[in-house]
């Protein structure tokens, strides 16, 4: 994959190639019942772009995060998103702990937010990675917690 940044065309990555998944509109991206959709106040969709990788909400997979180069590929700038919202928190959760999971808390990290992860709410795509998943982002500056940690507490909705 060439990265599509002005000035950066000539760097290159390596992709995996991924079938057809989490298609909008379909089963495969339906919110599972146990989440409240009655209180989700904003919605992040990301892939769009079939020809851009795109496992963080927050840049593409060279880490461009300029709205210009990612607008294609997400339908909105979530830093500034949160920014504007006083959010200083990101809690990170789903499908897949070691690629999309383990990029978006990562960014968030980079972008100056406090960045955790739900261990019991996250699944690897090679679960045997899980391990050194955590350590990558741990070192990154990102927390993993489990369901039943304070900071999940102070979250409930009562």
């Amino acid at each position: 994959m060439k990265n599509p940044a002005p000035g950066k065309e000539m760097e290159t990555r390596p992709q995996q190639l991924w079938p057809v998944h989490c298609v909008a509109d379909s089963p495969g991206a339906e919110l599972i019942p146990e989440i409240r959709a009655d209180l989700i106040d904003v919605v992040v969709h990301k892939g769009k772009h079939s020809q851009v990788e795109m496992y963080s909400a927050f840049a593409d997979a060279f880490g461009n995060s300029d709205p210009a180069m990612v607008e294609k590929s997400v339908n909105m700038d979530i830093a500034e998103l949160l920014r504007d919202h006083k959010v200083t928190d990101v809690f990170v959760v789903g499908l897949a702990g070691d690629y999309c999971v383990k990029c978006t808390a990562i960014d968030a990290a980079k972008a100056g937010f406090r960045s955790w992860i739900v261990e019991e709410a996250t699944k690897c795509v090679v679960p045997t990675d899980w391990e050194k998943v955590k350590q990558e982002v741990q070192a990154a500056g990102v927390s993993v917690i489990h369901a039943d940690d304070p900071m999940i507490q102070k979250l409930a909705v009562r």
